[in-house]
């Protein structure tokens, strides 16, 4: 079961592309954010759901939300998911699966990330979730239709 509307976001440090050392309540403070867990890139169920993820940035990045895709994957890795298939966002590595867990996004017995979305307010408290392992698309659905209900702080 995911984290509970209006719950603060636990926060958290983590690793990303493009050199980024990301800190959730120092570097997004004030700010709405999607945080999409998955479990592997370039796994053809991840890899449909980032693509999904790019080919509705724009809008996104027109409500000026970040948007960060989060799984174990190391970095080096995650580079090469995201320049193969031109990630207009950052992905974040959880190697221990710490955040993953506080995220309530890792199947416990194997420890991979489960297919989890949230929208964060600009407090960091869930403001929408999503969570559904063969439903891609629901994922950006469910944020944008979040997103236009709804004025965020």
């Amino acid at each position: 079961m995911a984290l509970e509307i209006g719950s603060k976001a636990p926060d958290f440090i983590l690793p990303g592309t493009s050199g980024l050392k990301l800190h959730l309540s120092k570097d997004l403070k004030g700010k709405s954010i999607i945080l999409f867990f998955y479990p592997k890139d370039f796994t053809r169920g991840c890899t449909a759901e980032a693509c999904e993820f790019r080919d509705n940035f724009s809008e996104f990045r027109g409500l000026e939300i970040p948007v960060f895709g989060i799984s174990r994957d190391d970095i080096a890795t995650h580079e090469r998911f995201k320049k193969e298939y031109k990630f207009p966002f950052e992905l974040l590595s959880d190697g221990s699966g710490k955040v993953c867990k506080e995220y309530d996004a890792l199947i416990p017995l194997i420890k991979m990330p489960k297919r989890v979305t949230y929208l964060l307010d600009s407090d960091h408290k869930i403001a929408a979730v999503f969570s559904d392992m063969f439903e891609f698309k629901g994922h950006i659905n469910t944020m944008l239709k979040k997103l236009e209900s709804a004025k965020l702080k």
